[in-house]
Order: C-alpha cells, then structure tokens, then sequence
C-alpha cells in the first residue's frame, strides 16, 4: 500500500504540463520555489548550480525567438513545438546553469522545483531542448543577460504556472523497477 501524505501526494500526482493560464506567480509562490532550488541536495554539498528564475514575459520571448532563430522555426524540437514557445506560455522559466556541466545536481535541482511547485497548487514542465541555445551564436549574449559566468554551462530548465490542461497520466514500464533482496 502507497503511504500517503502531502509529499508523497505531490510527488504521485505530478504531470508535465504544456498549457498554461496567462496568471503569474506570486511572490510567495516564486519565493517558496526559489527556496526549493536553494535547499536542493548536490553531491558532497558542492552546490555547484546557478539558476535564474525568469519572470520578465518579454525576455521570455526573446528568448523563444533568438532559440528558434537557431534552431529553425520548423524543427519539432521539443513537444508542441509547432504551437507553444519552447517554455510553453508559464509565467516563469527556469534556467539552470553550473561550471562543469553538473547534471546529476541540476537533475536534483529541477526536480525539488518540480514537487515544491505541484505541492503548493502549481504545474510544470522541465526542459532541455533550450540548451540549444546557449549553444549557438547568442550563447555569450543570453549568459550575460542573466548574469551566467562565461564558462558555467546549461544544464535543465523548468517552466512553472497554472496549468491549464489536465492530460491522461502516461502509462510507466513497471518492469524497470525492482526490490534486489
């Protein structure tokens, strides 16, 4: 039997979500995640990740324009592409950066923002497909603007809002998880 409660509850329940309602987070709700990717765990306590909360509709944008600039407007790089900018509409993008690529801790990161914002009422979608752009010619440019050391690298980014879509859950290869006794 599943032992519920509010932690167990958020983590069960969460889905990536890929339409959002055009409210933004307030700054509760932006502070109570900020704190997430802070507490997050990192491997022997490094915490090696820098990340950008990305609240500025206009930047976002920009971004999904300079991104889809180089990656071509007609590549489906990530889900929806066709429809959605790549951070799918949410009032908030997430980016997470640190100095060697650290994505084992950027993985750990992400997914504290992940539980944190489906446990206090959010949704949200974690990404990769942006990276591209920060592999290109406006890596220097997007770095700067968000105050990202020259050498650090991209490493996830999530999107977080109010949903605005209630998908059927996907279906989970059980088979992958196993007691070893």
């Amino acid at each position: 039997m599943i032992i519920k409660n509010e932690v167990t509850n958020a983590i069960l329940s969460r889905q990536t979500i890929r339409e959002y309602k055009d409210i933004p987070l307030n700054d509760d709700e932006l502070e109570t995640l900020m704190k997430a990717a802070l507490l997050a765990p990192s491997g022997r306590n490094g915490q090696p990740c820098h990340v950008r909360f990305i609240t500025d509709k206009s930047m976002l944008e920009e971004i999904n324009h300079d991104f889809k600039e180089f990656v071509g407007y007609d590549t489906p790089a990530y889900t929806r592409a066709e429809k959605n900018p790549v951070y799918h509409n949410a009032p908030v993008m997430a980016m997470i950066f640190s100095e060697n690529g650290s994505k084992m801790d950027a993985g750990i990161m992400v997914e504290n923002i992940a539980i944190c914002a489906k446990g206090i009422g959010l949704e949200s979608v974690i990404i990769a497909s942006v990276g591209a752009l920060f592999d290109g010619p406006d890596s220097l440019k997007w770095k700067n603007r968000l105050n990202i050391p020259e050498n650090y690298v991209f490493d996830i980014a999530i999107s977080v809002g109010h949903g605005d879509e209630k998908p059927e859950p996907k279906p989970r290869e059980i088979s992958r998880i196993q007691i070893v006794k």
